[in-house]
């Protein structure tokens, strides 16, 4: 298969990314490049990973998550879950993902801590962060944040690595 649009493609992205952090100071070793895989077929992702050395990547369905598992070369790879996540969905994935960027209540969080704590692991997330009050998007309002990490740094199985948020379109 001819994957020299991937390469292109990841080039691109790879530029782009340098060009950002010299414009902001940033050193772009300190960047994770994450590849949000949902309309990729195994095969590319396993060419992104294995060929060009992309070793983390995001899915945001839980079904197509569980479809693709097993075919994945693993060895390496860091699965990230990126998208909405019911609580009756944790079980599928617990033992499949290294972080889950969408927790966005207390409920789901406990629901993680109790499935980690299940297969004896502690969960990385990612808290979703609703930072521009906007009805279109996900996640706790900015002004319940501190109750909302309050709550969930007593959970021993979960453990908060940052936030995730989408800031609202503006100049």
């Amino acid at each position: 298969m001819d994957y020299t649009y991937i390469d292109k493609n990841l080039a691109r992205v790879r530029e782009d990314l340098r060009a950002a952090c010299e414009a902001g100071g940033y050193d772009p070793a300190g960047v994770t490049l994450m590849a949000a895989i949902k309309s990729a077929e195994v095969e590319e992702i396993n060419y992104l990973h294995t060929a060009l050395g992309v070793t983390h990547v995001g899915e945001n369905r839980v079904q197509q998550l569980l479809e693709r598992y097993e075919k994945l070369e693993r060895e390496g790879l860091s699965i990230h879950f990126i998208g909405t996540l019911q609580t009756n969905k944790v079980k599928y994935i617990i033992d499949k993902v290294d972080l889950i960027h969408s927790v966005d209540s207390f409920r789901l969080a406990n629901e993680i801590s109790k499935r980690a704590q299940a297969i004896g692991k502690v969960q990385d997330i990612l808290i979703e962060v609703n930072i521009g009050g906007e009805a279109s998007k996900s996640g706790v309002a900015a002004d319940c944040l501190d109750g909302l990490l309050e709550k969930i740094a007593r959970m021993p199985h979960v453990c908060v690595k940052g936030l995730m948020t989408i800031t609202p379109i503006c100049e």
